[in-house]
């Protein structure tokens, strides 16, 4: 089926968790457009950014909200085996999404927000928490970082990949939600870090301070699918 929502540039999907003004601020100067997902719509709204198109299964928007856009650009999905957050990135298709408000309220709703960047990991996503960028790690990339940054990695599934410029390097450990991790793992005096995974199932969490640069290497990394 086609998808609702398709640009060239980057897109930003606002969800109805925490969202700070910097929050709005940062994604701004990466994207135009601004897809809310469901509630997310009435914090965009308060956060003066009118979202261009809302789509999730409208349980918990307000009136005032699905009024804000053209009844043509509202998008109810009604089933329940999806999260809205899943319903909005199988529905977006750009270079890269940013996610705000998707982490941080509710861990249930946390947790089921990485399992989705893994589920669609053919759409590039960066989520932006309140201390740190999230995102799924491509097949290969490469990260500018100073020394002694923190780069935690956890996997969603048994995966296994190679590390340069890490303190403690990944290569040949297989990894496991329920087995070996790679959390507080921090750069080393390199400053450069290159990362490579076999499977779309690693998570990458780095302090927020870096999340322009995260923006500019994901856009050069490989994709999934």
């Amino acid at each position: 089926m086609p998808v609702i929502v398709h640009s060239d540039e980057p897109i930003a999907l606002i969800g109805g968790g925490r969202v700070a003004t910097q929050d709005v601020a940062w994604a701004r100067k990466h994207c135009e457009l601004l897809v809310a997902a469901d509630g997310g719509a009435d914090r965009a709204l308060e956060l003066g950014w009118v979202p261009e198109t809302i789509i999730g299964d409208f349980d918990s928007i307000s009136a005032k909200a699905q009024a804000s856009v053209s009844p043509d650009r509202l998008f109810p999905i009604s089933e329940q085996d999806s999260t809205d957050f899943d319903k909005c990135l199988r529905n977006i298709e750009a270079p890269l999404i940013l996610g705000l408000g998707f982490t941080g309220r509710r861990i249930d709703h946390t947790l089921a927000a990485f399992s989705t960047l893994s589920v669609r990991a053919e759409r590039r996503c960066v989520l932006l928490s309140e201390e740190e960028v999230i995102f799924l790690a491509p097949p290969r990339m490469t990260l500018d970082l100073p020394e002694g940054c923190a780069f935690s990695l956890y996997p969603l599934g048994l995966v296994e990949g190679r590390s340069e410029g890490l303190v403690w390097p990944i290569d040949g450990i297989p990894m496991q939600p329920d087995g070996r991790v790679g959390t507080s793992n921090r750069v080393n005096e390199t400053g450069k870090v290159a990362l490579s995974v076999d499977a779309p199932k690693m998570l990458v969490i780095i302090p927020r301070e870096h999340a322009d640069h995260v923006v500019k290497s994901l856009r050069a990394c490989p994709t999934w699918g």
